[in-house]
């Protein structure tokens, strides 16, 4: 990719995204050594304009960004980083620089169809998920009607625990059979935000 430093004196903002969540992570700057070493690397590196040299996000913390995808804009002098960090981002403890809630168990849903769609798509052996995909349409939906009747019994005469264990069963199902059947959790959504009023 053709970058162009030359707007900011070398140097071009860096967004940092969390790859499962879309939250914004940080800002940072990258001159064209930095940049190099963050593709390099798979680790974000930053060129620090106060010390005037390059600095690892996590190098003396261990709360690295791990580097999943980076795209630039339509004018090629503002980079989105997408990555995994491996704590949290700011300096304060904070799981971002702007003080927020990366959503990070919520976003783990997408991760998971994410995953159960490549789980379709290679079919590796040894895995549940493939194996149910093998056992065909009418398995799959028999397993989400079993998890659901395990959820309503653990709702209504169970322990939280064990209704939240369940749940969880029910969805992951639920989304094998989606992406049997050629659909997403977005799709989902979608039907909700046209419900919603």
């Amino acid at each position: 990719m053709e970058l162009n430093y030359n707007k900011s004196g070398g140097l071009i903002p860096a967004i940092i995204q969390h790859a499962h969540t879309g939250a914004v992570l940080m800002l940072g700057f990258m001159n064209a050594e930095a940049y190099n070493k963050t593709v390099e690397s798979k680790k974000v590196t930053f060129f620090s304009r106060t010390k005037q040299q390059l600095w690892i996000k996590g190098e003396t913390s261990g709360n690295f960004l791990n580097v999943v995808s980076i795209t630039s804009d339509c004018d090629n002098d503002t980079l989105l980083i997408k990555a995994i960090p491996d704590g949290p981002t700011c300096h304060t403890g904070s799981a971002t620089c702007f003080g927020e809630d990366t959503g990070e168990s919520i976003g783990f849903l997408q991760y998971l169809q994410d995953f159960i769609t490549k789980r379709y798509k290679e079919r590796p052996e040894g895995s549940y998920t493939t194996r149910l995909f093998a056992q065909g349409i009418n398995r799959m939906a028999q397993k989400v009607g079993e998890e659901a009747v395990e959820t309503v019994i653990e709702a209504t005469n169970g322990t939280d625990e064990g209704f939240i264990y369940e749940a969880s069963d029910l969805l992951y199902h639920l989304i094998v059979l989606l992406t049997s059947k050629g659909h997403t959790l977005a799709d989902l959504a979608d039907e909700l935000k046209k419900r919603h009023k």
